[in-house]
């Protein structure tokens, strides 16, 4: 079968269930990992990687430090947890914008500059004098997010070939997974200890050496074709572009709807003490390094499987965790298993969005990351209207099992669709 990237069709070539590439090592963007040795592809990838370390960390981090940053400059503390949701406004607003905007510059240049821009902003939130501009900053610290997430899956695949491309896409995420079990913690710690702003100073340095690991690491990538706006916003007139965007919406609102409200699940239902929930988290951390790890691995070999299997397995440890969850340790190891079946689609929906892109990769590839962050925003939101309906915390569980179940279902629509439309292209031809 050939790689479903070369295609323009609306339609993925990759609709059947056993889907591995068997084409030679010849890339979307242009060019092959021919010339590049698997030593500059590990620190490349490496490299890619600690830069999500430093956005996972200051993504989450935030959560844990509102009462500290509430106090800090007099604010209550639900105004406080406005700066969260202007992080995420930052990369909802920067991941299309972005990625459109910088098309026709080169990749090495692009990636380099969005880690420096993330840089200033988490710096700027460290010297923000008031609330008004920590609002601000928090904002532009979210920008670049999706775009390097985007944009770096795209180098990642490039030099690892069409036949590990999803497995170097989940080292790439692994960077977000690892920040969830070590940075949050320690920057926690950090802000806890020192005060909320060196919660974020530490992530300037990890940024900083982002910087520097990419200037050393990253190769010139001149295989890599650049496009134009008009060729990137292209992606948007796909249809199976939006079927895989909806999929992560939908599908990972179930894994924000169990996590938002997983610390009160636990000391609430479950009936453990606070002093075992950082333990509770950081299992939930390591199950995503797992799953980022197996998907990779699956979506090597089939993109539709990695995600149908996810979806399911997903529901499955969500519905688990809502009936089990009363013991206190089915509910430790539901938990490592529920962020394992969910992170286990991370790296299969981001290569799909290559393979319907076409030759709109950057877009479509920093979308995922609008989506994921409207999927956090919308199962927080669902999770809170069952546990305000007095459902109790594990009613966001169930939440999360109807949306996994919903994803199935649009996952399904989708493939049918692809499946319909390359018939229909096949017999006109």
């Amino acid at each position: 079968m050939p790689d479903a990237l070369s295609t323009t069709t609306d339609a993925p070539a990759a609709v059947s269930l056993t889907d591995r590439s068997t084409a030679p090592e010849v890339h979307p963007s242009g060019g092959t990992s021919a010339g590049v040795s698997r030593r500059v592809r590990r620190w490349t990838i490496l490299a890619l990687a600690l830069g999500g370390f430093g956005i996972g960390t200051t993504e989450f981090v935030a959560m844990g430090l509102l009462p500290n940053i509430a106090g800090s400059l007099g604010v209550s503390e639900p105004t406080a947890g406005h700066v969260i949701s202007a992080y995420a406004m930052g990369v909802v607003v920067g991941a299309p914008l972005i990625a459109a905007l910088t098309a026709r510059m080169s990749r090495r240049t692009l990636l380099i500059g969005l880690m420096v821009a993330f840089t200033v902003g988490n710096l700027a939130t460290v010297l923000a004098p008031d609330y008004g501009l920590l609002l601000v900053a928090r904002f532009v610290a979210g920008l670049p997010h999706g775009a390097y997430f985007g944009v770096a899956a795209l180098v990642a695949a490039h030099l690892a070939g069409p036949r590990n491309r999803a497995k170097a896409v989940g080292q790439v995420m692994l960077g977000l997974s690892v920040a969830n079990v070590f940075g949050v913690p320690a920057a926690a710690w950090l802000g806890e200890t020192f005060g909320w702003r060196s919660a974020f100073a530490i992530v300037v340095v990890i940024g900083v050496a982002t910087v520097i690991a990419l200037i050393r690491a990253l190769p010139a990538l001149t295989g890599m074709k650049t496009t134009d706006p008009l060729t990137e916003l292209g992606a948007l007139k796909r249809s199976q572009v939006w079927f895989t965007l909806v999929i992560g919406t939908v599908g990972f609102g179930g894994m924000f709807a169990f996590y938002t409200y997983l610390n009160s699940a636990l000391t609430t239902d479950t009936g453990l003490s606070v002093s075992v929930v950082p333990f509770a988290l950081m299992l939930y951390g390591l199950g995503m390094v797992t799953g980022n790890f197996v998907g990779g691995y699956v979506a090597d070999r089939s993109v539709p499987v990695a995600i149908l299997g996810g979806l399911t397995a997903s529901a499955v440890s969500l519905g688990a965790f809502a009936v089990l969850a009363q013991n206190a340790w089915a509910a430790l190891v539901l938990t490592y298993l529920v962020a394992l079946t969910g992170s286990t689609m991370l790296p299969a929906l981001q290569t799909r969005l290559m393979d319907v892109a076409a030759d709109a990769q950057t877009l479509a590839a920093a979308l995922n990351h609008s989506a994921l962050n409207i999927a956090n925003a919308a199962g927080a939101l669902l999770g809170g209207v069952v546990v305000g309906a007095g459902y109790g915390y594990l009613a966001p569980s169930v939440v999360g099992v109807l949306l996994a179940v919903a994803g199935i279902a649009v996952t399904v629509v989708a493939l049918a669709t692809s499946r319909r439309h390359a018939r229909r292209m096949a017999a006109g031809s």
